[in-house]
């Protein structure tokens, strides 16, 4: 027989999976470099508010944790008095030393002459906004600092950053009357938004493929398959767990849940309450082996 009547062999297909693995893990990466990225040039900012004098007090404030369910911001300060205010390399100040906060915060500072100055914490009260908005929740903070040095007001000048990676800050700085203005908005980090949304995602791409595994075995009277019954029940379960490790740690009830968490979790308990009863009832009834003839 010629080769010119021999049938012809199907071509082989190359499997897709593979190369959407490998495009979603180029993505992942590139995603996540670029998160990376945009994190560290938004924490390396700085604001500056105040005066550039010689003789002046240098206040350095640094975000160091949003507490969104308190509603309260830390700050972590720094003062260093420089000049004729200072003595030892600005270590202590040369008379008594009051730094001057706005309301939001719980009180003035204040250092003694000649004593060594530490930094200090300072809770900030968060204004507008609300955790329960999660992950699109915003807040709000107005500081001032002004300083007075042996009763009297000198000039101040305020750097302030952000620690806290979870937040991204943007900072309205400016000086009124020698005193430093900061009016700061916080908001979710980008990468803490775009994983909660990932999050979401998933949990109704999970939702949805145990709705359609549910649907073929009940349309399929398949009876009870204990494999598919177990991997329903993993996932009613472990998206419990996937839901907590949400960043930021946001209370149950917040829009996460609303959105996606509650209902993922309710279409999967009825997807497996309907597979298990409708596979017992399509399961062939048990037979009674019949005596063995005499």
């Amino acid at each position: 027989m010629s080769n010119s009547h021999r049938p012809s062999r199907p071509a082989r297909r190359v499997p897709l999976l593979p190369g959407l693995v490998l495009i979603a893990i180029v993505a992942a990466v590139t995603v996540g470099a670029w998160l990376q990225f945009g994190e560290r040039q938004a924490l390396d900012t700085v604001y500056t508010a105040g005066h550039a004098d010689r003789d002046r007090v240098d206040i350095d404030a640094t975000i160091q944790r949003v507490d969104a369910a308190g509603r309260e911001m830390t700050l972590r300060v720094l003062v260093t008095p420089r000049g004729a205010l200072a003595e030892a390399d600005g270590a202590s100040p040369t008379e008594d030393l009051t730094i001057q906060t706005s309301t939001a915060t719980r009180g003035d500072l204040t250092f003694k002459a000649h004593q060594r100055i530490a930094t200090t914490d300072v809770p900030v009260a968060l204004t507008g906004g609300s955790i329960t908005d999660y992950p699109f929740d915003s807040y709000g903070a107005d500081v001032e600092f002004g300083a007075v040095l042996g009763g009297e007001k000198v000039p101040v000048r305020v750097t302030l950053s952000n620690n806290d990676v979870l937040f991204s800050a943007t900072v309205d700085a400016s000086t009124t009357q020698g005193i430093a203005v900061l009016d700061i908005g916080l908001a979710r980090s980008n990468s803490v938004f775009i994983f909660a949304i990932f999050m979401m995602l998933a949990m109704w791409a999970l939702a949805v493929s145990v709705l359609i595994g549910g649907w073929y075995l009940v349309t399929r009277r398949k009876g009870l398959t204990w494999p598919a019954l177990g991997w329903m029940a993993a996932t009613l379960f472990a998206l419990a767990a996937f839901r907590n490790t949400a960043p930021g740690s946001p209370p149950i009830g917040c829009l996460l849940d609303y959105i996606a968490f509650l209902w993922a979790e309710t279409v999967i308990a009825f997807c497996l309450i309907t597979v298990v009863i409708t596979g017992i009832r399509a399961e062939p009834p048990a037979t009674t082996p019949t005596d063995a003839p005499s």
